[in-house]
């Protein structure tokens, strides 16, 4: 149930994910040892959650568990890129990838160095609506790691050189996305979808923008985006409740305590129909979709078993049936719900040879209207709760992962016990339920695609 679109991942995820293992080769054993430890740690969907509230008013989610001496941080700021005006697209994305790039007394390299001494990690990831941070850490460097980690918050130093560096790297990126049909389906489908809203414009920006950011625009991005105010705090691992409390308050106190508005609600543009963007490749790629519904609609958990029945990833689902199974033109085609804070939308990808997308676009639209039509089996049904309710406890593999389950519970505005129950919030959808936003939700007629490459036969309207 991700909040954010799905295409191209930006700078500062790319270097997230390269992180951990770029520590551990740098520091051997300490990491590779720990990475075995919490591989063979059980899945579990049972824990049990604390609220922690410091001295100072802040408040954290807190899961202990003693058996490993570790822990790992989760920080959500509300927000994201979408706080960047349309002329400064990217300055929080460019912002963020600096924040590790020195701090505080400590150039990019002895950042590196103090980090590397520590065995701790760090990453920054920017969303449409969110900045978030990570940070996992021994036990016994505790202190210092999130003091270090203090020092990107609080005293990020945006040295000039860094600032170079990283920009060149983004507009690597950036440049190498005009040349990727997904990162140009992606672009074009928010576009189409959001206007002048800021959903519409690029996480990373483009290259007139990021080349025109200034050291000053990153600061007030940062202040703009790191507001105490708005930060979801999840903590698992090796820490007790009295010492996580203080912790809280020398990281995070020196915050402001609140930032510019935040964007208002999208409307969804929508209208059914196709868009064709030549693009010289064999295959083309498209994105679709039409207006969704939230997290919290009380219909959520029905289209949600719904859509697992349509394209929801599944060999068994519809869509890779007909699509895949039967006709032969995908390798793979899904569906997904995709709920930003502003915005919902029902929406899927499919990539087929140029001669063959035409027919895979008629049948994701006939099977869209037949399964508003007829609805679904109480077989199908039984058999996505089954996948749904079995696959959840899997989520929460780690430290690492259910801090960000912790976290993105906190931003949706979940209850503490969510965890706990859901499955039951599943399992109590009937087939009248799911039927009934079949017919309600699904509006085979409002889908749009958008088309990258050079469909033959596939005329745009």
């Amino acid at each position: 149930m991700s909040r954010h679109m799905p295409p191209a991942r930006t700078h500062v995820q790319a270097r997230a994910a390269a992180l951990p293992a770029a520590l551990a080769l740098r520091i051997g054993g300490v990491l590779i040892a720990l990475a075995l430890l919490l591989a063979a740690l059980p899945a579990r969907a049972e824990i049990r959650i604390q609220e922690v509230t410091s001295q100072g008013g802040i408040t954290a989610w807190l899961v202990e568990d003693h058996t490993i001496p570790f822990a790992a941080l989760q920080l959500s700021f509300r927000g994201g890129a979408s706080l960047d005006a349309a002329d400064k697209a990217g300055a929080t994305s460019l912002m963020a990838a600096l924040l590790e790039e020195g701090a505080g007394d400590l150039d990019a390299r002895a950042f590196a160095r103090a980090q590397e001494s520590l065995a701790a990690s760090f990453g920054y990831s920017v969303g449409d609506d969110s900045v978030s941070i990570s940070a996992k850490f021994l036990t016994e460097n505790r202190d210092a790691a999130l003091e270090l980690l203090r020092k990107t918050l609080i005293e990020p130093r945006f040295d000039e050189d860094a600032i170079e560096r990283v920009r060149a790297q983004m507009l690597s990126n950036i440049r190498s996305d005009l040349k990727d049909p997904n990162a140009i389906a992606g672009q074009a489908f928010s576009k189409l979808a959001f206007g002048d809203h800021p959903y519409a414009n690029p996480q990373d920006g483009t290259e007139a923008t990021v080349s025109a950011l200034t050291r000053d625009d990153l600061l007030a991005a940062k202040q703009a985006a790191l507001v105490l105010g708005r930060v979801s705090i999840g903590v698992v691992g090796d820490i007790t409740p009295e010492e996580l409390a203080p912790l809280l308050d020398a990281l995070l106190g020196d915050l402001p305590q609140d930032g510019p508005p935040l964007p208002p609600r999208a409307t969804v543009q929508l209208t059914g129909g196709t868009t064709v963007i030549d693009f010289a490749t064999p295959q083309s790629v498209a994105l679709f979709g039409h207006e969704g519904l939230a997290l919290d609609d009380e219909d959520f958990f029905a289209a949600y078993l719904l859509n697992t029945i349509l394209g929801g990833g599944s060999f068994e689902s519809r869509l890779m049936t007909e699509v895949r199974e039967k006709r032969g033109l995908t390798y793979g085609v899904y569906s997904y719900l995709v709920g930003k804070e502003e915005a919902d939308i029902w929406m899927g990808q499919v990539a087929s040879a140029n001669d063959r997308i035409g027919e895979a676009i008629s049948v994701i639209r006939a099977q869209w209207a037949r399964i508003a039509e007829e609805g679904v089996t109480q077989e199908e049904l039984d058999n996505a709760k089954t996948y749904l309710t079995g696959s959840y406890p899997l989520r929460f593999d780690g430290n690492g992962p259910i801090a960000r389950i912790i976290t993105g519970m906190q931003e949706n505005g979940f209850p503490i016990d969510y965890a706990a129950t859901r499955n039951e919030k599943v399992e109590a959808v009937t087939l009248e339920d799911v039927n009934r936003v079949a017919r309600e939700r699904l509006r085979a007629q409002d889908l749009r695609f958008v088309v990258v490459g050079q469909p033959e036969g596939l005329e745009a309207n």
